[in-house]
């Protein structure tokens, strides 16, 4: 594992940990849910660690050096690249 594909692994996990955990927040201040801060956050962890494992797995079948199961010739262009226009 090298430095692009741990950052790109820890960014997907973080987002991954704070979008769960903000939404059985929400969840649980309009009452589908009951779970309570600290309950929440221990079960955000959760979808967090299947990120973990899905980047794990899509290493060694997608495009390196991200975390994405998405082939090489299927990976969108890095941001900042824009596609050339066609002349008139």
């Amino acid at each position: 594992m090298n430095k692009p594909f741990l950052l790109d692994l820890a960014e997907r996990t973080a987002a991954t940990y704070v979008e769960t955990f903000a939404g059985l927040l929400l969840a649980d201040t309009t009452h589908l849910l009951n779970l309570g801060d600290a309950r929440a956050a221990a079960v955000a962890a959760l979808p967090a660690a299947f990120s973990v494992i899905k980047a794990a797995l899509a290493g060694s079948i997608g495009s390196a050096p991200t975390a994405s199961a998405l082939p090489a010739a299927k990976t969108p262009a890095p941001a900042g690249d824009t596609p050339a226009t066609p002349s008139a």
